[in-house]
């Protein structure tokens, strides 16, 4: 009795601490997909600010779902409309999240002259021209893409891609700075402290899937995933000075269709 009573304080501390942490990780399943998530998990600024670590963790189970449904529909049909089925149950999974900030990062910096006006265009709700064809071209470019692949290799590339591409996100996050004012706004809570422990679980999330892919084509995807980023942070550090929501959603689609791009080049050239 003696004994359990001297352990009692630390299982209450490690208690506690694990109860926060499942916290943390359901404020990012409820943040980026249509999830259900337990009623008792309490949504604050802060939970969001360190869910940040679970991002590409997201990306495993949102491209789960979509390798399972890819997978179950390859069975009766084609190649062609098992990938279609597939990115259609990963934007329900989301709630089209990613692809909106696509819409609203394109008419933003398509349409807006300075900070000001990006910022505005990027914040109405309304689509214009340039979200729309950026949002068309995003879909075939992922439909197309998908379909050059082998069929068997296809569920192990989308896990793989929509964890990696979600790094990009995160190291926006931690080398830049939001740039809106709103107070109110939920992306500055996710950019808000920046914590080594979420950078690293956010990269041993992110990488571990690239496991199951041939290691000699990450030569190709890596390099080329770093070279997005640098220039996209480039890009609009140019024309706005850091990120908002939409910056960080339109950076992982972007990564996410650069991954399939190289995968298929360095398929082709190692044959």
């Amino acid at each position: 009795m003696k004994w359990l009573v001297l352990k009692l304080p630390g299982f209450r501390i490690k208690h506690k601490m694990i109860k926060k942490e499942l916290n943390i990780f359901f404020t990012a399943v409820l943040f980026y997909t249509r999830i259900p998530v337990p009623k008792s998990i309490i949504f604050s600024s802060i939970a969001l600010n360190k869910a940040t670590r679970y991002f590409p963790f997201i990306g495993i189970l949102v491209g789960t779902v979509g390798a399972i449904v890819y997978w179950i529909c390859y069975h009766f049909f084609s190649i062609h409309i098992s990938v279609l089925f597939s990115i259609l149950s990963m934007i329900l999974l989301t709630g089209a999240f990613h692809e909106d900030a696509v819409a609203d990062f394109c008419d933003g910096f398509g349409g807006g002259y300075n900070k000001v006006r990006i910022l505005a265009i990027m914040k109405d709700s309304h689509i214009g021209t340039y979200g729309t064809i950026a949002l068309i071209l995003l879909l075939l470019f992922k439909f197309l893409l998908l379909s050059e692949c082998n069929p068997l290799q296809i569920p192990s590339i989308i896990i793989a891609a929509h964890a990696f591409s979600r790094l990009n996100s995160v190291l926006m996050i931690f080398t830049s700075r939001y740039v809106r004012n709103d107070e109110s706004s939920k992306a500055k809570a996710v950019g808000g402290e920046k914590i080594l422990l979420s950078l690293f679980i956010a990269l041993l999330f992110g990488c571990t899937p690239l496991v199951f892919l041939p290691y000699r084509v990450l030569y190709f995807i890596v390099p080329f995933s770093v070279c997005i980023f640098l220039y996209f942070r480039y890009y609009v550090h140019k024309k706005i000075g850091g990120y908002t929501g939409d910056v960080l959603g339109a950076l992982q689609q972007f990564s996410e269709i650069g991954f399939y791009s190289m995968y298929i080049v360095a398929t082709k050239l190692l044959l």
